[in-house]
């Protein structure tokens, strides 16, 4: 499948200088709803260069889509996006499944404040337990109960088989080209 929505080409922009732009809607196989703001902005405001839109109107309307297909996928399991979000970094850490509340912030760039109340209603939940940490006697460390990583692994499976679902209309390789574009704007905003 081609991805028109991600190419540039150049046209001519008033004044006469080059400017990015993206294909007609009636160019495209399909229009979807990001066509149609394009073309509403482009009548409104033809001086302005709207064609960063084209791409960023379209990963947004994407998320609100992947947060739903996210919740429903939780939901099924009695989980919360939050919960699997902790569990999921747990199960992540791979042995017992433990970490630090400070490593657990870093992974979900979450506040400390965030962090405690989540891992106080997750233990609430039979998912966590916390303990002593060893190493440092100020320090706890929260560890994956079976209960929890039994959800942790079941919510995986759900969301890897959705979410790959979400994907069927690309190839392979087109996959790749587009984790390889997001990882590139990811990259400099996340330094």
């Amino acid at each position: 499948m081609h991805l028109p929505w991600l190419l540039v080409t150049e046209s001519a922009a008033p004044g006469g200088s080059a400017s990015p732009a993206t294909p007609s809607p009636a160019a495209l196989p399909v229009a979807d709803e990001v066509d149609g703001l394009l073309a509403d902005w482009r009548r409104e405001r033809p001086d302005l260069d709207v064609s960063p839109l084209a791409v960023l109107s379209r990963v947004n309307r994407l998320t609100r889509h992947l947060e739903r297909l996210r919740t429903a996928v939780f939901v099924d399991h009695g989980i919360e996006p939050w919960e699997f979000e902790v569990i999921s970094a747990l199960r992540r850490a791979g042995g017992n499944g433990e970490l630090s509340p400070g490593a657990l912030l870093r992974t979900t760039l979450r506040s400390s404040g965030a962090i405690t109340n989540r891992l106080d209603r997750l233990e609430a939940a039979g998912l966590v337990v916390r303990r002593p940490n060893p190493a440092d006697r100020r320090g706890v460390l929260v560890r994956l109960t079976d209960r929890g990583r039994e959800v942790a692994e079941a919510c995986l499976e759900g969301l890897v088989a959705a979410e790959a679902q979400l994907l069927d209309p690309l190839t392979p390789a087109e996959r790749e080209r587009l984790a390889s574009l997001l990882r590139t704007l990811l990259v400099r905003l996340e330094r």
